[in-house]
């Protein structure tokens, strides 16, 4: 009876490697996310206030009236300048 043989070392890796995350790239820093997730709620979870950035998502500028309307996604690119006023 002939049959093929199964390499066990081999699937050994396939066993253990945990779940990717879900993650956003952030500023080219990569940044594990509850997703899918608004911006919105992305920012607030990073501790910025959404009032005080501007938004680029996946290169196209967000306006501040969708950020709770744009969906992030695992392995969307954000860009992330924060407002400073200055005198």
């Amino acid at each position: 009876m002939g049959g093929s043989q199964v390499d066990w070392r081999s699937l050994k890796d396939f066993a253990v490697m945990p779940p990717k995350s879900p993650t956003v790239i952030a500023n080219g820093k990569s940044m594990e996310a509850d997703l899918p997730c608004s911006v919105e709620a992305f920012l607030t979870a990073q501790a910025l206030l959404p009032r005080s950035v501007v938004v680029e998502h996946n290169g196209e500028a967000v306006a501040p009236s969708e950020f709770s309307k744009r969906i992030l996604n695992d392995g969307d690119r954000l860009e992330i300048v924060k407002i400073v006023a200055g005198g």
